[in-house]
């Protein structure tokens, strides 16, 4: 969603951040300070240097994520579906192993990129009012610009408390000394993150450069109109999302169906609709999957895209590059997989006793006649292949795929993943007819059959199972399964992980390294 919307604007900005998800986890890259050129005397002056300093929070934001596949390490190889072929320290994650030394391992358990996109938001919060020496940049902008960092910083705070927990919580650029911080009590991180969405959301559109009764926007924003902005940046119904998940992680369920009845209710605003299963996918007939941010699809409600036309093709940063791998169907120089979901997996997600389900059905009565093969190809083989997530040099092509670059978006959330969260939230205040509303409207665009309230199948976990099949390889499964485990309590040995804060991940050694007034997660010591 976020960055890169614009042609050939703040070009040295958008390389930087390309350079930053290159680079990955190196220190000297990823360090506080990486911001200086932002600070240069004579920066903040011009409506072009603001333009230039907010795409730039946006460009940092998604190597953040992206970098060394990270989002999808941390969301769905611990405990999760996928499995490792050859590779040992995507193993050592699977199994929970997160303190082994391998250097994939420790650069995702560096957090000081995170803190580069912090710094970074705060410095702009600071000095981006000097742009309003440009009349260009008008108080409209001005305002903003700045709903946009609070969000994007909000945003980052919370991303890194669900990896960590505490964490050094800094809200002024370059404060003291960042090195010698202690960590702050996760709680009061999410707290200070609410507060500014919930200050952020109303003085953000729901549509960039689109019709605004009220003109308190800019009406043609910096420039372009309103395609160029969809599936860019930070809109309203985005900043209600973190929002609704903020209030999930800490159980806080009524906040969470308030939140996400303001979007269900106002998601055509955004020109948002539920996806069929060919555009949740997109194959070589459709690239207009919703991984695919220019192939027509506008409905990633908050996702970091990779515009392949302005060559933000990479090999770094996509799901792809873990699960893609040779076929019959789509042929690859690469002949097998990093990760695969093994048959017996994919048989437990998707039953063969409900073999309509259009995202991968498996009729058994029939010895195993595939039906649905959406989310796997090469079934038959030991190992399947993952083909969800599927846009290889800009496209969904067949012949795209003997190059290892690859444009797939790092999607965050999109509605179906919030109707789903309002499920789980309903059903957890005890509204269950409404809850099962929810789960069978993704039910029935799936072709499966709907839930009905008073059978024998628990809600909940039916809630559940439907986001670890919609939602395979989007980077939910891990977190999804905490929230699960603290409302029911019925599995002792993660029951062990929650009482300990094993949930959490370590913080690299070199990081605590440089600095003494930080203490590793207790789980890990």
């Amino acid at each position: 969603m976020f960055v890169f919307k614009l042609n050939k604007i703040a070009l040295p900005v958008l390389f930087a951040a390309s350079l930053l998800l290159t680079l990955g986890s190196c220190n000297k890259q990823l360090d506080i300070s990486s911001s200086r050129q932002a600070d240069e005397a004579g920066h903040w002056t011009t409506y072009e240097d603001a333009r230039s300093g907010l795409i730039g929070l946006y460009g940092l934001s998604r190597a953040a994520v992206a970098a060394n596949n990270a989002h999808w390490l941390w969301g769905e190889l611990r405990a999760g579906d996928f499995r490792s072929v050859y590779r040992p320290d995507l193993r050592a994650i699977v199994e929970g192993n997160l303190n082994a030394s391998f250097p994939a391992i420790e650069g995702i358990t560096d957090w000081r990129r995170f803190y580069a996109v912090i710094n970074a938001c705060n410095l702009f919060i600071e000095r981006v009012n000097g742009c309003m020496a440009d009349k260009r940049y008008t108080e409209a902008y001005y305002k903003l610009d700045i709903a946009q960092a609070r969000a994007i910083r909000a945003f980052i705070y919370f991303y890194i408390v669900r990896i960590w927990g505490d964490v050094p919580f800094i809200t002024k650029s370059n404060e003291g000394s960042f090195e010698a911080l202690p960590r702050t009590n996760k709680d009061v991180v999410l707290s200070f993150a609410e507060q500014e969405l919930i200050a952020a959301a109303p003085r953000l559109p729901f549509l960039y450069s689109g019709t605004d009764p009220e003109q308190l926007f800019p009406p043609n924003y910096y420039g372009v109109n309103t395609a160029t902005w969809l599936n860019g940046p930070f809109n309203r119904l985005a900043a209600y999302a973190v929002l609704a998940h903020i209030s999930a992680w800490q159980g806080r369920y009524l906040d969470v169906a308030v939140y996400t009845e303001y979007i269900v209710n106002n998601f055509t605003k955004c020109n948002l609709t539920l996806l069929t299963t060919g555009q949740l996918v997109g194959d070589g007939s459709n690239p207009g999957g919703v991984f695919n941010a220019r192939g027509g699809n506008y409905n990633q409600l908050l996702g970091f895209s990779f515009i392949n036309n302005r060559g933000e093709t990479t090999s770094d940063g996509h799901f792809e590059q873990l699960t893609l791998a040779n076929t019959t169907l789509y042929p690859m120089s690469k002949q097998l997989p990093d990760i695969y979901v093994p048959k017996d997996v994919i048989n437990t997600v998707f039953p063969g006793n409900n073999p309509y389900d259009q995202r991968f059905g498996v009729d058994t009565s029939t010895r195993a006649r595939l039906q649905f093969t959406a989310y796997f190809e090469n079934y038959s083989s030991e190992i399947p292949v993952f083909k969800k997530v599927r846009v290889v040099n800009g496209a969904t092509s067949v012949t795209g795929g003997q190059f290892a670059v690859f444009n797939s978006s790092v999607l965050f959330t999109r509605l179906e993943e919030i109707k789903l969260l309002r499920a789980e939230a309903l059903t957890v205040l005890g509204e269950s007819n409404l809850a099962a509303a929810e789960l069978n409207a993704i039910r029935g665009n799936r072709g499966t059959s709907s839930y009905l309230v008073g059978s024998s199948a628990d809600l909940l976990t039916e809630i559940f199972a439907e986001r670890r099949k919609e939602l395979m390889g989007e980077g939910w499964r891990w977190y999804d399964q905490v929230r699960f485990n603290r409302l029911k309590r019925n599995n002792p040995q993660f029951n062990d992980l929650l009482n300990r804060d094993g949930i959490y991940w370590p913080i690299a050694q070199d990081v605590l390294n440089r600095n003494p007034k930080l203490v590793q997660n207790t789980f890990w010591k």
